[in-house]
């Protein structure tokens, strides 16, 4: 009949209702059962052995399934409705384009009449996004509106705007030749051979007509006209 060892060290036998004590076989901190074969300390190395190869392969595919690196998804236009409920978009800028917006503040001039500010104004507050070829009408409705002339001008085409306000409205014509130095709420009258011609009001930040826009017309400047 094997026997037990118990927490002492001694192992203890049963026989004819007596017990004695015989010496340790095992380390005290032991208690196993005599006569059984002693397990080898495999158990925790094949634990780990099936850890590590369950989860390296799961690794690897981990790092294979990565997702494709993501695509510039940013919208090139800004879409949205003005004053009048049409839908109108404008170029959203993405990085930095020095040639977009030169010397694009100006100031105002003291000695001019101030509603030609109330002019540039009504222009900017009216304007859409882009050209509807109606210059000359929305300026001529913006001079109006501020009271910076007292009727409406009669002349058709663009380019005559700068005569017809100095003939018939008191306007003059500035020594300046360059539309960045305009003062806010001045008219600037442009040329075209074989068109109406163009003509804007300089606004704080930019030109306004039937459109706003941060760069003065390409064709040959007229003129730069006030009002005192």
């Amino acid at each position: 009949m094997p026997g037990i060892v118990d927490a002492t060290g001694f192992r203890i036998r049963s026989k004819n209702y007596r017990i004695f004590a015989e010496k340790p076989l095992v380390r005290p901190a032991n208690c196993i059962i005599e006569g059984t074969p002693k397990m080898k300390k495999v158990l925790p190395i094949t634990l780990l052995s099936l850890g590590c190869a369950a989860f390296f392969p799961a690794t690897v595919s981990a790092l294979s399934m990565s997702p494709p690196p993501r695509t510039n998804s940013q919208p090139s236009k800004f879409v949205f409705k003005d004053a009048s409920g049409k839908a109108t978009s404008v170029d959203v800028v993405q990085s930095y384009q020095p040639t977009k917006i030169v010397r694009p503040f100006t100031t105002a001039d003291r000695q001019l009449d101030p509603k030609l500010m109330r002019a540039a104004t009504i222009a900017e507050e009216r304007a859409h996004a882009h050209s509807r070829r109606q210059c000359w009408h929305a300026v001529k409705e913006a001079l109006l509106a501020s009271g910076v002339i007292s009727s409406r001008p009669t002349t058709v085409y663009a380019k005559q705007a700068g005569q017809e306000l100095v003939s018939n409205y008191g306007f003059r014509k500035l020594a300046v030749s360059d539309p960045y130095q305009a003062p806010i709420g001045s008219v600037l009258v442009y040329n075209a051979s074989r068109a109406a011609g163009h003509v804007e009001i300089r606004t704080k930040d930019g030109f306004v007509s039937d459109f706003r826009s941060k760069t003065p017309s390409r064709r040959p400047l007229l003129g730069i006209f006030v009002k005192s």
